[in-house]
């Protein structure tokens, strides 16, 4: 196996076990079967996410076949991962929904062609009673107690569920059912990863190769990112937005952007003027999802507004009237979604007319632009 691939693979990871075992399934010379789950516990995929969806194209560039599970059975258990409290069941309408959202997106990142969709409900519905009882016979209550968040969970007296006991065997199983012969996941995922190999080898299947990424910082520089921080840059966002979010994180955060979501030579852009490598990063990420020319597009947009103080030539635009208050033209343009927001906008001096700040709510709209917070334009006539 040449020792290029071998970096490839390597590059943007955090732990690979083992090394042995995906260097020989590497050296067989067959399509390997690459797999990744999804529990769809949320619709929009953002650039978290895209850190292993990266992975698993460079798998497919090197000609093997990825599996992309969405986990609609085991998202009604409940993954604990990470979780100081039992987890809300989902419904299976939210779950179907959450479902046909992730489908439409991970084709931006990912080949159609070699891609194979499955649903884990296809053979985890099927299992018995009697099947339920012999996975449970392959681990113990001792190594369950072993896993950090159970351990903490259980010393502070919170309760942990029999059910979530089952999740990570349930996810193991998964592995058997498809004869995974890798298996991706974030570094939060080592526990369930693991009892994918420990499953496979009771089953009498060679282990899986797991590895593992890290967890993408969001645009705060400290959190992972996430929806619920409002720190994340969402793969279905516009592409103006997506740039300007981009540029908005750190210099020591754009490096480690490129290492996880480009194939970009990380000397050469240690090389060049921060700035203008992360003008290069924000591009580059709008056209994985959104095409080269709305990528040009963005960057031009970019440094017309911020670069030179410009206006953008494509904005929404309102007709306005006499009696027209600020927040209802607001709300009518959707550039907020709720009075309160605009409220606190307004309190932040983050709304100017024309490049006068405006905090009054009661201010009198008149003919000119609007710029609500970093990137939101609307043009008033």
């Amino acid at each position: 196996m040449s020792p290029d691939i071998i970096q490839k693979i390597e590059r943007g990871t955090t732990e690979i076990i083992s090394r042995a075992d995906l260097a020989k399934k590497l050296a067989q010379g067959r399509p390997l079967i690459i797999k990744a789950g999804f529990d769809p516990t949320a619709p929009d995929i953002h650039l978290g996410h895209v850190v292993l969806l990266h992975k698993l194209k460079q798998f497919q560039d090197l000609g093997h076949r990825v599996v992309f599970l969405i986990g609609d059975f085991t998202a009604q258990v409940g993954d604990p991962t990470g979780r100081n409290e039992l987890r809300k069941k989902m419904s299976p309408a939210e779950i179907e929904q959450n479902a046909k959202t992730y489908k439409a997106q991970v084709f931006k990142v990912l080949d159609p062609q070699k891609t194979k969709i499955v649903f884990n409900s296809h053979w985890l519905n099927k299992l018995t009673p009697q099947d339920i009882l012999e996975l449970t016979a392959h681990t113990t209550v001792a190594q369950m107690l072993a896993r950090a968040d159970f351990k903490k969970r259980f010393e502070s007296g919170k309760e942990i569920s029999i059910l979530e006991f089952i999740y990570p065997l349930l996810q193991g199983y998964d592995s058997v059912h498809l004869k995974a012969d890798i298996e991706l996941g974030g570094t939060d995922q080592k526990f369930n990863l693991l009892m994918g190999r420990q499953l496979q080898e009771s089953y009498g299947q060679p282990p899986q190769a797991v590895i593992m990424t890290p967890l993408l910082e969001g645009t705060d520089g400290a959190q992972k990112m996430s929806k619920s921080l409002g720190n994340y840059i969402g793969i279905n966002e516009p592409p103006d937005d997506v740039f300007g979010k981009v540029m908005s994180i750190s210099d020591e955060l754009m490096l480690r952007y490129y290492e996880l979501l480009t194939e970009a030579d990380l000397a050469s852009v240690k090389n060049k003027h921060p700035k203008e490598a992360k003008l290069e990063l924000a591009e580059t990420i709008v056209g994985m999802f959104h095409g080269r020319a709305q990528a040009k597009n963005a960057r031009a947009n970019f440094e017309r507004t911020f670069s030179r103080h410009q206006v953008p030539d494509d904005i929404p635009e309102i007709r306005i009237s006499a009696g027209h208050k600020l927040l209802d033209v607001l709300s009518l343009a959707k550039m907020i979604a709720s009075k309160n927001e605009g409220r606190r906008l307004l309190h932040e001096g983050a709304v100017t007319h024309d490049g006068v700040v405006i905090s009054d709510e009661h201010w009198t709209p008149c003919p000119g632009v609007l710029k609500i917070g970093k990137r939101r334009f609307l043009r008033l006539t």
